[in-house]
Formats: structure tokens, sequence, C-alpha cells
């Protein structure tokens, strides 16, 4: 006699335990479903999550669980096209970036100059002394076109007193991000998706979790600074780091852009 068949013939010999063990599926299962839908959105969340409903679902026939295998069998059902549908933002934006990669005219870096870097430093800390609210994003090898689309067309050269005025309260362009393609200020009242990171201190403002969002997804350098404590921040790989002084941030640049 298999495992298995022992435990059939146990459940059968004494039904109430088979009857506390199906309900006890049935209430994970929406324990699981409520959880998923209030904390976890990531890729891999949603494909670990699908993976041990499966298993239980197969559980639940293999041991003729009736309560919980109908439940799963409709929960499975709407997890497939619930997962679809929170993924489909992040699919979208790997498709785009896959299409920029691919294309030849987006294969061109720009260059940084050290002049151009100056300026967004002598900005920033300019910024931060008054606590004047920040988003300064520095584009490379991933082109961030799709965000430049949606925002207000600049094409400027890239001067400390032009992002001060930017950023200045009450501006209309403050609200949103700066993007800076080589020398120039491509746009600004740039948008990004906010990251979903639920480890972040939380006085982290919006502005600090799109610069983390970005790069996520980019190779872009994103320098934040926070209207409510002045603090630096530079956004990079998922990963942010607290400048302190102008002189750090500049040598950050350096090593990420080149020093021209």
């Amino acid at each position: 006699m298999t495992f298995i068949d022992y435990i059939n013939d146990f459940l059968k010999n004494y039904p109430y335990v088979g009857i506390i063990i199906d309900s006890i599926f049935a209430l994970f299962i929406i324990s699981l479903i409520v959880f998923f839908a209030l904390r976890l959105k990531k890729a891999k969340h949603l494909i670990i999550i699908g993976l041990i409903m499966l298993a239980i679902k197969i559980f639940s026939d293999l041991f003729g669980f009736t309560i919980s295998s109908t439940l799963y069998t409709v929960a499975l059902s709407s997890y497939i096209v619930i997962t679809v549908a929170i993924l489909v933002p992040d699919i979208r934006m790997i498709m785009e970036f896959q299409k920029d990669r691919d294309s030849e005219k987006k294969e061109k870096l720009y260059s940084t100059t050290q002049s151009t870097k100056e300026a967004i430093v002598n900005a920033v800390f300019s910024m931060a002394a008054s606590k004047v609210g920040a988003l300064i994003t520095i584009e490379q090898h991933i082109s961030l076109e799709q965000y430049a689309e949606r925002a207000i067309p600049m094409n400027s050269d890239v001067s400390k007193e032009l992002l001060e005025q930017i950023f200045i309260k009450d501006s209309p362009l403050h609200d949103g991000g700066v993007i800076i393609r080589g020398n120039k200020i491509l746009c600004a009242a740039a948008y990004y998706n906010l990251t979903q990171k639920y480890d972040l201190d939380k006085t982290m403002g919006s502005r600090h979790r799109a610069g983390i969002g970005l790069s996520e997804f980019t190779d872009s350098i994103t320098i934040i600074v926070s209207e409510e404590t002045g603090t630096v921040h530079v956004a990079i790989s998922g990963i942010m780091k607290v400048m302190n002084s102008a002189i750090e941030l500049l040598e950050y640049l350096d090593l990420g852009l080149g020093k021209n």
C-alpha cells in the first residue's frame, strides 16, 4: 500500500478529518488571494503564488477534497487573468525598451561634458540648501524617449539657473522630472512608474519612488532632492545612495558617466 492509498483509507474511515483539512485549504486560498491583492505585484511573486496554488489544487484532487478543489479551479482561472492585467504595464515597458535597443538611432550614447555635470551638481546642492524638491534624470544607453514623449519638450542647454527655475516652487514644471540627454535638457515634467519596493523608508516620497522605479528598468542616473529635508540621493540600478556633498556627487557622476 502506498502512502497516498494509506491517507485515502484514513480519510474514508475518519471523514470529519478530511472535511477539516478541506476547509483549511479553502481558507488558505482565500487568505492567499487577499494577501496577493494587497501586497504583491512583482512578477516573481505572482509566479510563486501561482505555483503554490497549482500544487495545492493537485493535492486537493489527489485526496478528494471537493470544497477546496472546486474553489481552486475557479481561483486559478481568475488568477491567470488578474496576473496578466497587473503585468501589462511591465510587459509593455520591457517591449518598448527592447524596441529602443534594437533601433540604430538609439545606439549612440550622448556624451555629457564636465561643465554640464558641474552645472547639475551646483543646481542640485543650491536647491538642497533651500529645500527645493527636484528630480533630475541623466539618460545613458537605454533611451527614455517614451517618457519624454509624454513630457514638456525643452531641448535647452543645461545650466544651473535653468534647472533651478524649473523646480522652483509653484512652477508649472516642478512636479515631474527633468530628463537630460548629453548636454541638453530633453524635457521637463516627465513622470515615471513608481517602484513597488516595500522596504523603503516611510519618509521616502513619490520623487524617490519614481527615481528608483526608473532605475529598475533603465541604466539612467537619477538625482533626487528631498523637499522635506534637503537630502540629496542618487538612484541607479534599483538602489539609492545619499550624496553628502557636491564633491561626492560630482565624483559619482564622473564614475558613472565618464570624465570628459
